[in-house]
């Protein structure tokens, strides 16, 4: 049986789609090509499903959560507040797995940050 390699992609729709471009790299430093390649650091990748009430996404209307891997969450966070970015004030810890954050980017679509244990 093929299975898939990896995430190949994650898109999204924007009213202004140069401007959320220019919000992930200049807050969370995701620098991409002209075609949107990024090429990411190696480790692990999450794929889980949630019920369908769940509001761990945010808004009941976003049905995806896009996650990003980071070194230092508290660092990111705070580079994402002086930035003024709309971040969350909470923070969860999961024994084994890690620390979370969560930032929600201009076209309101909530995102996680985690820093693996």
């Amino acid at each position: 049986m093929e299975r898939v390699l990896g995430i190949g992609g994650y898109f999204l729709r924007a009213a202004d789609p140069d401007a959320l471009s220019a919000w992930y790299r200049d807050c969370l430093g995701l620098e991409v090509d002209e075609h949107g390649l990024w090429r990411q650091g190696d480790g692990p990748t999450v794929f889980a499903t949630f019920e369908s009430a769940t509001d761990y996404f945010g808004a009941s209307a976003q049905q995806t959560m896009l996650d990003f891997r980071v070194r230092d969450l508290d660092a990111m966070l705070a580079q994402l507040r002086a930035a003024g970015a709309d971040v969350a004030d909470e923070t969860q810890e999961m024994e084994g797995v890690g620390r979370f954050g969560w930032v929600t980017d201009p076209e309101g679509n909530r995102v996680e940050l985690w820093q693996p244990a």
